[in-house]
């Protein structure tokens, strides 16, 4: 990994600037070409060393959310998984080891929404949607340093 993309990782996890060219703006902080920064991104992308870049809001901010679990048979997992990723309210799911084996967040405009989208993909797969809504609400620090050899 290149030391720019090390950087990135490093000091960008928090406090990415917002604005309309925020990476031409890192770009001006670190001494680099918006479009070293762009690119990269899009390594650290291709890598696997992130997933997504964006902003994280507090829930019940914008909207409803909740998190959702439902019962996949082994051999529907792939294709009940594609479902749910089909979604644009679906922020990211995750297979579990158990009996409740596929997990899901789902962000929507409002609740009725999001109502509508559990109970579609209920309906598409003839499954039980598992409805988790949060009761009391933690602040995670997803931010993390990282250690370089």
């Amino acid at each position: 990994m290149e030391d720019l993309g090390r950087h990135l990782l490093d000091h960008y996890q928090r406090g990415f600037p917002l604005s309309p060219r925020p990476y031409a703006e890192v770009a001006q902080h670190l001494g680099v070409t918006e479009e070293d920064v762009i690119g990269a991104l899009e390594t650290l992308s291709r890598e696997g060393a992130i997933a997504r870049l964006g902003a994280v809001v507090r829930p019940g901010a914008m909207g409803a959310g909740t998190l959702a679990a439902m019962a996949v048979p082994d051999e529907r997992i792939d294709e009940v998984t594609a479902l749910v990723n089909g979604y644009h309210e679906v922020n990211h799911n995750y297979e579990r080891e158990h009996r409740l084996n596929l997990w899901f967040v789902v962000i929507a405009a409002d609740r009725a929404r999001l109502d509508a989208v559990l109970a579609d993909i209920k309906q598409c797969t003839g499954l039980d949607v598992i409805d988790l809504p949060m009761e009391k609400e933690y602040h995670l620090d997803l931010g993390f340093a990282l250690k370089w050899t």
